[in-house]
């Protein structure tokens, strides 16, 4: 695109080299959308190793492509129209799998989706006392909060967290230079049960102690469903059937 240089105009209120800059980055921004851009390819997590897991937790019967795609770079390079081409239609579900695949890419997940000790799909969650913050570490970190030095559920000294484990580990060995996670949808109930989605509690544990396993559609993204005939059409429908139980009570 070529940039004539346009005198200077008192009505215009602005000199020749400012438009001249406007209309540069006018012409960047036009060929800025027809240009087609790489979005980086996510890692895949311990809960998420493969396009089958993927597809299976998203739900909505998208495990059905899991063969469609080669690689995890595939799941995730793919265009729309690429997509289109491989078969997953109606548009819905492609739109739904470009969505999951964005959040995914921006590290927002479903219950487990930030676990890092699994096997076979299969993690532990476990509540258990670590030391808490001495007065002096909070310090060092810029925090005046007093640390937890006793409470009614916890020995003196300790504070309650969750950690994530092995499916078949029965105790838990802390290290203070590991830092310590909080896991989404995940917390502390009753002060010693672990309370979550999809979660089944080990026995013997008191409900302190529980596994997590891959399900279908445990991120799925419920669909909601119209309540006689959907908003524009729910007076008339309403009435209708109001009309009908009318008559049925008259024995007409």
């Amino acid at each position: 695109m070529s940039v004539k240089m346009l005198a200077p105009s008192p009505r215009l209120g602005f000199m020749p080299s400012r438009l001249l800059n406007v209309l540069v980055a006018s012409n960047r921004c036009v060929r800025c959308l027809h240009r087609k851009t790489t979005l980086p390819v996510p890692s895949p997590t311990p809960f998420v190793p493969d396009v089958q897991t993927f597809l299976t937790l998203i739900g909505r019967d998208m495990v059905k492509h899991a063969s469609k795609f080669e690689s995890w770079d595939k799941l995730f390079s793919l265009t729309s129209a690429e997509l289109r081409d491989l078969g997953i239609e109606p548009t819905r579900q492609r739109r739904y799998l470009l969505r999951w695949r964005e959040k995914f890419r921006r590290g927002i997940y479903g219950p487990g989706g930030d676990l890092d000790h699994v096997v076979n799909g299969v993690a532990q969650l476990r509540v258990v006392e670590v030391p808490a913050e001495t007065p002096k570490q909070n310090a060092d970190n810029g925090d005046s909060t007093p640390a937890v030095t006793a409470s009614a559920t916890s020995s003196p000294g300790t504070k309650k967290v969750i950690v994530n484990l092995p499916p078949d580990a029965t105790g838990y060995q802390h290290n203070p230079s590991n830092p310590l996670k909080k896991y989404a949808q995940m917390k502390i109930h009753r002060g010693s049960m672990i309370k979550g989605p999809y979660l089944q509690q080990i026995k013997g544990t008191n409900g302190s102690a529980a596994l997590i396993r891959v399900v279908e559609g445990m991120w799925e993204d419920k669909q909601g469903h119209k309540v006689d005939g959907g908003e524009r059409r729910r007076a008339e429908v309403r009435a209708k059937r109001r009309s009908a139980e009318r008559r049925a009570g008259s024995g007409s």
